[in-house]
């Protein structure tokens, strides 16, 4: 009897992508020359690992964790520390081994900091966790001699010996570095999610009960990979520390936490690349939107309120379903509605922003003047037809996009009507 080899063929569209995405990393700054381009992406590449390690508590594990900056921000402190220790000597390790050290302090505090946590899930999780971020901010502040108070602990990346003349100085070269560990912490993360741990954790996330009938201890899944997503944010951590040279207790604070938790949430919590669009975005938005305007913040704000209320599956999500429109051919009956969403959507935004703009200059730009500039036009900030003006704008757009997104929402329930009826169809026909 002689034996008999199957072998699964390879999964052509998956080598493809994968292939792409290498292909992205490598060209980016060869597309996107200039520094601060350089710099931003840099950025996003570290912003992906993080808010993809945090999407294994969110997404893959339905753990609300208002403190992941505590893993990221405590990996920067340590490779920061390690980094100085090689340029004393006192410690023999390859600058671009530095972020593992990151990523093995991140595990090390979610191993003694998790098996407190994630003993509850739900609401106490979160609270436990929020509790635990202040604490850490909080020393952050107390014990200067190993977080460098205020001030913060700084270092110098270009240390030890040049291994092929790169010495990580220019920022094309760190850059390519985080490209490597970006690459390789998503492939990482990605295999976790075919695992048997990783599927006992979507198990958890759905129906724990369950899973504790079956046998299986939740508390324990959760705690695995509370603390495997430790070590990736502790990676992400430390190659926040090479790009920016130096680590302040921001890095542990509450507003960190909060924006892993805001963009992963706008990228799309549910679906694996939705965290990478959510970090793309979050860098988009410190880095350049600041720079625009001073009210970023409340711009973030509403557009976050926006996607609960319209789309809470996130960018992912309106993606994936558009592709499932398109696969059946019916994209096509519904871009008229599309259109008119997106006219009417910046009609509305640009007098909510007019009006936003007026009161930010009031409020701190009043010794420059009453005039202020928004989008090519100047507005009087305290004049009454500016006013009247700007939100008769907002309101205007604000009805017209209720009536696209109602015959939006018809249009819309009638292609998933014919695309159900379809899929029947082709099912009885087998």
């Amino acid at each position: 009897m002689s034996a008999v080899y199957k072998f699964k063929p390879y999964n052509v569209g998956r080598w493809v992508i994968w292939s792409l995405f290498a292909l992205v990393l490598v060209c980016a700054p060869l597309v996107f020359t200039s520094n601060l381009s350089t710099t931003m992406l840099a950025q996003m590449g570290i912003a992906i690992i993080a808010c993809l390690s945090y999407n294994m508590l969110l997404g893959q594990g339905g753990m609300l964790s208002f403190g992941h900056a505590v893993y990221t921000g405590l990996g920067s402190y340590m490779a920061m520390h390690a980094l100085n220790a090689v340029s004393a000597g006192q410690l023999g390790i390859p600058v671009s081994l530095l972020p593992l050290v990151g990523g093995v302090a991140g595990m090390g505090f979610a191993v003694l900091l998790g098996y407190v946590t994630t003993r509850k899930s739900g609401t106490p999780f979160a609270m436990i966790t929020m509790g635990v971020a202040e604490l850490v901010f909080a020393m952050s502040l107390m014990f200067s001699e190993f977080f460098g108070g205020e001030a913060g602990v700084s270092g110098n990346r270009v240390a030890g010996q040049p291994f092929m003349g790169i010495t990580f100085g220019p920022q094309v070269q760190i850059y390519y570095l985080i490209a490597i560990y970006t690459f390789v912490c998503v492939a990482l993360m990605y295999a976790f999610t075919q695992t048997p741990l990783g599927r006992m954790l979507n198990a958890v996330r759905d129906n724990p009960e369950r899973v504790e009938f079956i046998g299986y201890n939740t508390q324990r899944v959760r705690y695995f990979a509370f603390i495997i997503a430790g070590f990736f944010a502790g990676i992400a951590g430390g190659l926040g520390a090479l790009n920016f040279e130096i680590v302040t207790a921001e890095v542990v604070g509450a507003g960190r936490s909060g924006a892993y938790l805001l963009f992963t949430f706008l990228g799309g919590a549910t679906f694996f690349f939705g965290p990478i669009l959510g970090a793309i975005l979050m860098i988009i938005a410190f880095v350049l939107l600041s720079e625009l305007t001073k009210a970023w913040l409340l711009y973030l704000g509403l557009v976050f309120l926006f996607m609960v209320m319209y789309a809470p599956g996130g960018i992912a999500s309106l993606i994936m379903m558009n592709l499932r429109v398109a696969k059946f051919g019916k994209l096509r009956q519904i871009w008229t509605s599309y259109l008119g969403l997106g006219v009417t959507a910046i009609v509305m935004l640009a007098g909510a922003g007019a009006m936003i703009e007026m009161v930010y200059h009031l409020q701190l730009n009043s010794a420059l003047g009453d005039s202020v500039k928004f989008m090519g036009v100047m507005l009087n900030a305290k004049s009454l037809d500016s006013w009247f003006g700007a939100a008769f704008v907002m309101l205007t757009g604000l009805g017209l996009f209720e009536l696209a997104r109602r015959q939006y929402s018809l249009e819309w329930g009638e292609i998933q009507t014919e695309i159900e009826k379809e899929i029947k169809r082709r099912e009885t026909a087998v």
